[in-house]
């Protein structure tokens, strides 16, 4: 188990906190989490055991990505209010997909980072987490950002997907160099870290009920 990388556990931590949504009719989309997280520690356990006997890993990540750059956007959808955005963000999930599958087949290949389409992904989540703030600042109503984990998780992912996109984007610079391997790994599993500790703080703090959400 040593070739497990330290943010699997913080993944573990967050799974079992998203069992406690499952039953919360108030942001009914946490429950979805749960399934997430669970594939999840299945690409962070197979990924690093291909890698540590020598075999290529790059098709799990890739398309477990794109899955999940579309679960995100759903997730932020059922986060905001605004009936245009939403149709924006449901084109956006049947779109990129396509493209993203696209590119990893035929254009880059399975056995390498789809960099083009992941940096594109990055973008998306990062102009519908923006926009879920421009919607929180402008709610009407008093919002209690500490009980709220629509709150808790974009700001989790605007913060690793800001700092994401030019470390995946130019992934095949940095492999280039033997330190930057290591301070990308450094980079990656405190990004990770920060990510599912977020996540863990959004399904906790869910179990209270002094919020308001934007979408209701």
């Amino acid at each position: 188990m040593s070739f497990l990388p330290i943010y699997y556990y913080f993944i573990v931590v967050s799974f079992i906190a998203s069992l406690f949504t499952l039953k919360n009719k108030k942001f009914f989309y946490l429950k979805y989490f749960s399934a997430l997280l669970f594939v999840a520690l299945l690409v962070e356990f197979i990924g690093p055991y291909l890698a540590s006997i020598s075999k290529n890993n790059m098709y799990i990540y890739n398309f477990f990505s794109v899955f999940e750059f579309v679960f995100y956007m759903f997730i932020i959808q059922q986060m905001i209010s605004n009936a245009i955005a939403k149709r924006v963000i449901t084109i956006t999930m049947i779109i990129y997909p396509i493209i993203a599958i696209i590119n990893i087949l035929f254009i880059q290949g399975v056995k390498r980072m789809h960099t083009i389409t992941y940096a594109f992904g990055c973008l998306l989540i990062v102009i519908a987490c923006i926009y879920y703030f421009l919607e929180l600042f402008r709610h009407p109503k008093s919002i209690n950002l500490s009980a709220d984990p629509a709150f808790w998780l974009c700001s989790g992912l605007l913060f690793y997907y800001c700092c994401s996109f030019p470390l995946f984007a130019f992934v095949s610079y940095w492999a280039k160099y033997k330190w930057m391997v290591y301070n990308f790994d450094i980079i990656i599993t405190i990004l990770n870290i920060f990510l599912y500790t977020l996540f863990t703080t959004a399904f906790l703090c869910s179990r209270t009920r002094k919020s308001i959400s934007l979408s209701s």
